[in-house]
């Protein structure tokens, strides 16, 4: 919906792209997939800009502070035991958990993955503050993480799970849209292998054999 700027009441309350980037530490492009996407609230003049509501930028950085400080239950896996558990069929089975914002994509990989005959259980997260959800659920074998996505973003979750025993040695893969060097100077560690969107199936293949431990050694269930 196209509104003219002297119809908003009070201007205070909007904010442009540029500035929304600058202040929640992202790239411009990331706030417009960001807008795109919903995870922020958003308008457009009649000149075709964008202008986002401050109220949603707050909210998305204080999701974020939750996140990254650890008052969110989330952020920090906890490992315990739960009255459910798998079935000794299925702590056998090696898991990978593939995170990423857009559905498609993780119905793609889902589908790719599952013609390997390398009978994986996939399982899946739409961000990083999801992703650490269900790895205190169960520690994967093997994580797949895209970089840019709202909440908690791929750069904040695994700068989470290195600093936590547990999880700091897992098996890591990240596949982005953004050239690696850039992925690398905002905090990628230099031992977790980059992918550029789109990658290659057959790389990725090979790179997940690769990083996976073998069937035997397979993590199973995250238990305390």
């Amino acid at each position: 919906m196209k509104i003219a700027d002297h119809q908003v009441a009070d201007r205070s309350a909007f904010c442009t792209t540029r500035q929304a980037a600058e202040r929640i530490g992202v790239s411009h492009r990331t706030v417009q997939m960001w807008v795109e996407n919903g995870s922020l609230q958003a308008w457009k003049t009649a000149g075709g800009h964008r202008r986002i509501t401050v109220a949603s930028v707050d909210a998305l950085l204080e999701k974020r502070r939750q996140s990254l400080s650890g008052s969110a239950p989330a952020i920090t896996p906890k490992f315990t035991q739960t009255p459910s558990q798998p079935s000794s069929a299925e702590a056998a089975r090696r898991s990978v958990l593939i995170v990423d914002d857009d559905a498609m994509l993780l119905r793609l990989y889902e589908l790719e993955i599952s013609t390997w005959g390398m009978d994986l259980a996939v399982r899946k997260a739409s961000n990083g503050i999801d992703a650490l959800v269900r790895i205190g659920e169960a520690r994967p074998d093997l994580l797949v993480s895209d970089v840019h996505m709202p909440g908690l973003d791929g750069l904040g979750m695994i700068r989470s799970l290195r600093s936590n025993p547990i999880t700091a040695g897992m098996p890591l893969l990240v596949i982005s849209g953004l050239d690696q060097p850039t992925v690398r100077a905002m905090g990628l560690p230099d031992d977790v292998p980059y992918f550029t969107k789109p990658a290659s199936l057959a790389a990725l293949r090979a790179a997940v054999t690769s990083a996976l431990p073998p069937a035997a050694a397979a993590t199973g269930p995250a238990l305390s």
